[in-house]
């Protein structure tokens, strides 16, 4: 029903920025609750920030908080992910994910749309 594509990863030294892009087909971001997820190496899944449809609620994870900001442009069914203040710990698979019942409401495992991810890698 939902496809996500996220773009915008790369490397970067630390203490840079990076805007992640996450695009939406099948069904408009308008009605969607979204948010990303990041998995480092030998770690779970875990929460970075969601932002809900229309965009005047957001929820960041402590330790993004103040670096990492979430917007989203419904008219392009787009989310983006603005990222500065790198670290090496933010080192991981960004995944854009999508549900029609608040993110911040659910567990992981229950969010229903994902993208395929993209790699972010911040050296020190």
């Amino acid at each position: 029903q939902v496809q996500l594509v996220e773009s915008g990863g790369g490397l970067v030294q630390a203490g840079g920025s990076l805007r992640l892009s996450c695009a939406a087909s099948g069904r408009t971001f308008s009605i969607l609750s979204v948010g990303w997820f990041r998995q480092a190496p030998g770690k779970e899944r875990e929460f970075v920030v969601a932002i809900n449809r229309l965009g005047g609620n957001t929820y960041y994870a402590d330790s993004v908080k103040g670096r990492f900001t979430i917007s989203r442009d419904n008219a392009k069914n787009t989310v983006y992910l603005q990222m500065n203040s790198l670290k090496p710990e933010d080192t991981a698979v960004y995944y854009c994910a999508a549900d029609s019942t608040p993110i911040v409401s659910k567990t992981i495992a229950t969010v229903n749309y994902w993208g395929q991810g993209t790699q972010v890698t911040v050296s020190s």
